[in-house]
């Protein structure tokens, strides 16, 4: 098949930076059966195309303010561009909105089957935060519209698909992952030195909708009961908000503030982690609670996501997501030790069982599914 993906972005030509590694691993993989071409709507300055990883990568780039990309605009460039490298027998949007929602248009206009990815926040509103595309009448409308007009409505999780199904919108599950076999033998990346030292890890950009702020200050309550440490790993979108409140709380010393790191640089970090905490006030999936599983690392977060498919055997998820109650679970977890041997045990069996090479064969059986 020739396949087109549109993308809002996450595929730089470094393949290390600037990248979404779900999608990096999944197109990899389907490119070895597939001509695969992936449009990113606006990442770069200038429109440009490059190799990546045994695929093809169109950028459309980024118009210079204040004109910028319209939607139309940015659908008219996408069509032009199909135009210019297809025919494709078939176009998957990932995210509702604006990349689910063109490349649904566009299936309709070529007369090809089109899948819509719904991996964010296309189904909630978090008003408090400007989070979620139901807050607004053209959120709501787009992705309605890329619901309406796809051949099938993807989600990661069956927690997003209950939450499509609020939407009366029917949705196909099939996990997005960047876990590789390799992980089938290897139980830790490193061994662990011997440590009274608590390790919490989290890997995520700091942001209000990951809402690290509430980790930061149940450590705050942790760390009078024992030693523990948090190291957070990703790309920090508040201005060192999260470093000065930790500073103000006594913790300076306590978290570690990572920054972007590479994904050999971040499974080295999870390889030291006693515990995984999702504090996400929405989370559709979450890659980094598979990469963590596949590293041994038990899970806790909030009831959104892996952790929400996961919960009770695979996960602990939280019933109330404030400090106090989390400082419970991290200190409950802490001290049974058995309980996260088999939590972790078995999430990790499923994320090997679910990894990259089981995604692409589950994509491919769907995408053969519209063709035929």
């Amino acid at each position: 098949m020739k396949i087109a993906v549109a993308v809002p972005g996450g595929l730089h030509p470094s393949g290390q930076e600037q990248v979404v590694p779900s999608w990096l691993a999944l197109f990899e993989r389907l490119a070895q059966s597939h001509e695969l071409h992936a449009f990113a709507l606006k990442h770069l300055d200038t429109a440009q195309s490059y190799a990546l990883n045994g695929f093809t990568v169109h950028d459309l780039g980024r118009p210079s303010a204040p004109v910028g990309f319209t939607r139309w605009s940015q659908e008219r460039a996408l069509q032009r561009a199909l135009e210019e490298h297809g025919p494709f027998d078939l176009i998957h949007g990932f995210y509702a909105d604006p990349a689910g929602q063109l490349a649904a248009r566009l299936g309709r206009r070529f007369m090809i089957p089109s899948v819509v990815t719904c991996d964010s926040g296309e189904f909630v509103a978090i008003p408090q935060i400007d989070y979620g595309s139901q807050r607004s009448s053209s959120g709501r409308k787009a992705v309605k519209e890329a619901c309406t007009l796809a051949s099938k409505v993807h989600v990661c999780t069956t927690f997003m698909g209950a939450l499509a199904a609020e939407h009366n919108i029917k949705a196909t599950v099939i996990p997005l992952t960047s876990v590789t076999s390799q992980a089938a033998t290897i139980k830790r990346l490193r061994q662990r030195y011997p440590s009274d030292t608590f390790r919490i890890v989290q890997v995520a950009s700091l942001s209000r909708v990951k809402n690290q702020r509430l980790l930061i200050d149940a450590l705050s309550i942790v760390r009078k009961q024992i030693d523990a440490h948090l190291d957070l790993v990703g790309e920090d979108t508040l201005g060192g908000e999260l470093q000065k409140h930790a500073d103000a709380i006594g913790l300076a010393s306590h978290v570690t503030f990572h920054g972007f790191l590479t994904q050999p640089r971040v499974l080295e970090v999870l390889s030291n982690a006693d515990l995984y905490v999702q504090s996400s006030l929405h989370e559709a999936a979450g890659v980094s609670v598979l990469e963590a599983a596949a590293a041994g690392v038990p899970v806790l977060g909030t009831l959104a996501g892996y952790v929400a498919d996961w919960s009770p055997t695979k996960a602990m998820a939280l019933g109330d997501a404030i400090p106090e109650s989390l400082a419970d679970s991290i200190l409950t977890l802490h001290g049974d030790a058995d309980r996260c041997r088999s939590m972790a045990g078995l999430a990790r069996t499923f994320s090997i069982a679910h990894d990259v090479t089981w995604s692409a064969m589950q994509f491919e059986k769907l995408y053969r599914s519209l063709k035929d």
